[in-house]
């Protein structure tokens, strides 16, 4: 009976594709196997020596201690794409919503007193400050085109815009993805100093903390429309707020509000909504729970932010898996430590990623667990197990 540890709720779509019959799943349970989760916090989690992976119903793993799992050779895993097309919708979304003013006016027509009568005559002399702009014909500039990036750019084509992109490690499998109309920007700063409204799609890290600077702004249009539903971060709050209250930036819309952002006038800051549909949480918990079954049934790696994509068809019964430094002759020890075992090879695949190698074997007969000890014994092997 394999044991998952659940540290957030998830969609019961997804737990339902673990039978039961072989699967304990709960939010309380010694030594799991795997644990899954959505936001919560790892970093000062004591995690079980038992736990052979994680994974994230969801795209971001800021929450998730990666460099110290990876020491430990335990991949986690994500649901990139997942929930792509809840997050475009809310950035279609909030174009629509900083272009036309809808806050300002809805806010506007709640606080409205009188008699109907009165409440007419208030709205029609009141409109005018609510004039707003219509995107067909604006240029959007997306940052960072991965799953949700490609589907914003694509939807916003198809409401008449113009659309620039950047980023330096689109995958080929995003690039087919992506409509050919779609033009490419040569940097950051070429794509800011073209577009009408900005979207960043793109993780957390050193290169894209404050990416929208003081300096930044400055190459911008006027009257831009930045908008972040990406992470609190990428962005310099305060910056942005100088740059609105100066009359550089439009509107500002972001999924992340804080006491600065909250009550401005001209910011629209949702609750961290982007990836809250129905839709979005089965498909993020389907897609990380069948990537941790194939990984504790199977082996294979689908979908993992710190190890090689791996998938090997079974050829035979008895199945090891190792992970190791990416170092010389690992393999050729890990050969050794096997045939010392009576071991015969009958399949093999063997990939790496960074500092991290992981290999698949598949053998003739059943592995004991002196053939495991030689080689964990190995210097470099991380992680070894019979799956």
């Amino acid at each position: 009976m394999r044991k998952v540890l659940t540290l957030n709720n998830l969609s019961a779509a997804g737990l339902e594709r673990l039978p039961r019959d072989s699967y304990e799943v709960a939010s309380e349970i010694q030594h799991p196997d795997a644990i899954l989760l959505r936001s919560y916090n790892m970093h000062k989690m004591e995690i079980p020596d038992s736990v052979m992976a994680v994974g994230r119903a969801g795209a971001g793993v800021n929450n998730i201690p990666v460099d110290a799992l990876s020491v430990r050779g335990i991949p986690v895993f994500n649901a990139p794409g997942a929930n792509a097309n809840a997050v475009k919708e809310l950035v279609l979304a909030g174009m629509l919503v900083a272009a036309r003013n809808i806050c300002q006016s809805w806010s506007f027509a709640r606080d409205l007193e009188g008699e109907d009568s009165d409440i007419h005559k208030q709205v029609e002399s009141g409109k005018k400050q609510f004039v707003g702009f219509e995107l067909p014909g604006r240029t959007l500039g997306v940052i960072g085109l991965g799953a949700i990036g490609v589907q914003v750019a694509n939807g916003a084509l198809a409401h008449g815009m113009n659309v620039i992109g950047f980023d330096p490690d689109i995958t080929v499998q995003r690039a087919w993805q992506m409509s050919s109309s779609v033009q490419q920007a040569s940097s950051v700063d070429d794509l800011l100093s073209r577009v009408d409204f900005v979207s960043f799609h793109v993780p957390l890290v050193d290169a894209t903390r404050s990416m929208i600077n003081r300096e930044r702004l400055r190459l911008m249009k006027d009257d831009v429309v930045i908008l972040n539903f990406s992470r609190s971060g990428i962005i310099d709050d305060e910056a942005v707020c100088e740059a609105i209250d100066a009359g550089k930036v439009y509107a500002y819309v972001c999924d992340f509000p804080s006491n600065l952002l909250k009550r401005h006038p001209r910011v629209i800051s949702l609750p961290h909504i982007g990836a809250s549909t129905t839709e979005a949480e089965e498909n993020c918990a389907v897609m990380v729970v069948d990537q941790i079954r194939d990984f504790l049934e199977d082996g294979n790696i689908r979908n993992s932010v710190n190890f090689p994509e791996m998938r090997m068809p079974r050829n035979g019964s008895y199945r090891l898996a190792v992970v190791n430094a990416n170092v010389p002759n690992m393999l050729g020890q890990i050969s050794t430590a096997m045939a010392e075992s009576g071991l015969n090879i009958l399949d093999m695949l063997n990939k790496s990623r960074g500092e991290l190698a992981y290999t698949l074997v598949d053998v003739d007969r059943e592995i004991e667990a002196l053939c495991i000890e030689r080689i964990l014994a190995v210097d470099g092997v991380l992680n070894a197990r019979i799956v």
